[in-house]
């Protein structure tokens, strides 16, 4: 089924905490031409509700899958040449901006994880409530596929998956289970993978924990798109782009992802300076200034029209020294 046939992104998509979104990043957007670089585009409801608030502004809009670049861009033209999109992943940012002679961008915002696109196309396997080959790319057009890695990764890389990913307490007995049955038949779609798991995970976990899937498939989403590896290039290179008065915001769906995201944050705010030193120095000083308190939550009244954007969890931080007054972000790669 193409993009076309799915319908177009007004109709499927309900961005998580837009108008949040809009308030803690508008106000470095104001002076014409700044830029916000959408680092994880998906249907684009959060740069179209950008460029409607700030007049002025362009976007540049970054994903990994080609459907979503399409249905963002069908959505989005409408602004003109405000709107850029880029088939990139996110942790490519400083060649994405290079490429474009971007030097610096007013505003960066990252939507993390699974979209909403990829959920309702079930026959991409990501959502385990239907039966569709075991696939869970963001980009189909290469790596592997989590049917792949289910295939060929051995017990014990498996449960490290699973652990690290998933934090999955049953990682052992799953990935076992995962080895025995591929040598009866090699894995090919999700039907399977979550009659085996309903099968594993132990009916008092089911009945406190969810659905005896959900760790599994995101632990496999994960791997198989290198997303927190690709995260934890992102983050700093999203700080790095920016000028200063310059503000990032960045919204989670899971610990992992929020421990690293709050990681960075909260250090580029503090000053690295040894305790004791008498005279602090340029390369010490905090270079961003905190602009939620801790991780803010979507209200009862969103979660209810948008049950998706239960688990959300917004950071954002604004620039306040220049990237030439002091070193690079910590944990910086670039």
């Amino acid at each position: 089924m193409t993009a076309l046939e799915r319908g177009d992104a007004h109709e499927r998509h309900v961005p998580v905490m837009r108008d949040r979104i809009v308030e803690l990043l508008a106000p470095a957007l104001e002076r014409e031409g700044s830029v916000l670089l959408d680092a994880t585009l998906g249907m684009g409801g959060h740069a179209e509700a950008i460029l409607t608030a700030c007049p002025t502004a362009r976007v540049v809009g970054i994903d990994r899958d080609p459907e979503a670049l399409d249905l963002a861009g069908r959505r989005l033209a409408p602004f003109g040449d405000r709107f850029t999109g880029v088939h990139a992943v996110y942790d490519e940012i400083p060649d994405v901006l290079d490429e474009l002679g971007v030097r610096e961008v007013a505003a960066v915002l990252m939507d993390l994880g699974v979209s909403s696109l990829q959920l309702d196309a079930l026959d991409r396997g990501f959502a385990y409530r239907a039966d569709a080959p075991l696939d869970m790319r963001m980009d189909q057009s290469n790596g592997l596929t989590a049917a792949d890695v289910l295939n060929t990764y051995d017990k014990s890389e498996l449960v490290r998956v699973l652990r690290e990913y998933g934090e999955e307490r049953f990682a052992g007995k799953i990935a076992g289970a995962v080895v025995r049955a591929r040598e009866t038949e090699p894995w090919a779609r999700s039907e399977r993978l979550v009659d085996l798991l309903r099968s594993v995970v132990p009916a008092a976990s089911q009945r406190s924990g969810g659905h005896p899937a959900k760790r599994t498939f995101q632990a496999l989403r994960i791997e198989v798109n290198a997303e927190l590896r690709a995260l934890e290039r992102a983050v700093p290179a999203a700080v790095d782009a920016l000028g200063v008065g310059g503000r990032v915001a960045v919204l989670a769906y899971h610990s992992l992802e929020d421990r690293m995201v709050k990681r960075v944050l909260n250090a580029g705010s503090r000053s690295s300076a040894p305790p004791g030193l008498p005279v602090e120095l340029p390369e010490h000083r905090a270079y961003l200034r905190l602009l939620t308190r801790g991780a803010e939550e979507p209200s009862p009244e969103e979660i209810a029209v948008n049950p998706r954007a239960a688990s959300a969890k917004l950071r954002a931080a604004e620039r306040i020294l220049p990237r030439d007054a002091r070193v690079r972000p910590r944990g910086s790669t670039r």
